[in-house]
């Protein structure tokens, strides 16, 4: 299994393609929260386990977990997350893409196999760490970390 591919900010202008910061609230809480997350410190502990199949490089950490938080924290299944997440750029940025996109960057089976790899103490891990950044940051009130799912279904 290989590394997860890195997402590297680029800084390209492309005429044809809006790019994230240029059309989002910087202020927003997954803005906040997309900044102060340690996505390094996640690709170390959990990027083994980003894979797509065989033969296919492994998808970016941050879009996976990225994908795991937005799951989690707002109560979607994969069909209505994916849905959510070609219509809404807070959560593009959250998982890493610096342009706006239309369709989905991933396959939505990757969120299950994702699942299945992780683990249940694997993704709480995920979550937990994600929630103390959130309180620390202010996206998120330390009350509203008891409204969190622990879902991993």
């Amino acid at each position: 299994m290989g590394k997860p591919r890195e997402r590297r900010e680029t800084g390209e202008q492309d005429l044809f393609r809006s790019r994230l910061d240029q059309i989002i609230n910087m202020k927003h809480e997954l803005v906040r929260l997309a900044q102060a997350i340690d996505w390094s410190v996640l690709d170390a502990r959990f990027g083994d386990v980003y894979s797509d199949g065989a033969g296919m490089p492994p998808l970016p950490t941050q879009l996976m977990a990225g994908l795991a938080i937005l799951k989690h924290t707002f109560n979607r299944s994969d069909e209505a997350l994916c849905e959510r997440w070609v219509e809404n750029p807070y959560f593009q940025y959250l998982c890493g893409e610096e342009f706006f996109r239309h369709e989905l960057s991933f396959d939505r089976s990757s969120m299950t196999r994702l699942r299945q790899r992780m683990g249940e103490e694997r993704i709480a891990a995920l979550l937990q760490e994600s929630l103390a950044v959130a309180v620390k940051t202010g996206a998120m009130k330390p009350q509203d970390t008891q409204l969190f799912r622990w879902r991993t279904g």
